[in-house]
């Protein structure tokens, strides 16, 4: 049993989202890690913006929460994931993204704005 962290759900709201969670696993074999321990590790994440490889040693290995966090953050047909159904339903109230994920969006809009202005330049020219 691991001490408790500001970012953890409660059992009685994981045990209202674990069916969605679920649904994303395909059933080859039984689950052999506490899923709730896993989703406390992507909550801790998006908390703190810490690295995948950062995170504290009682969750489980930083492999193993970032497999799940990939299948959880798939979106469906609908273009929303299991992940932001999961945030919602459980109240939420920050980020949805790691802190991987924000800076690389953003210098993803820097860079497109740099090559336009770059290509708009060399057609003056």
């Amino acid at each position: 049993m691991r001490a408790p962290y500001d970012s953890d759900i409660s059992q009685d709201k994981f045990e209202e989202i674990l069916p969605l969670l679920q649904s994303v696993r395909k059933r080859t074999k039984p689950t052999t890690l506490d899923l709730r321990e896993v989703f406390c590790a992507v909550l801790y994440l998006l908390r703190t913006g810490c690295q995948w490889r950062m995170l504290p040693r009682e969750f489980p290995k930083w492999v193993t929460v970032h497999s799940y966090f990939a299948k959880w953050s798939k979106p469906d047909q609908d273009g929303i994931s299991v992940l932001e159904r999961v945030l919602k339903k459980s109240g939420w109230r920050g980020a949805r993204e790691t802190g991987a994920q924000r800076p690389a969006h953003t210098l993803d809009r820097g860079c497109a704005k740099r090559q336009e202005h770059r290509y708009s330049r060399l057609q003056r020219v």
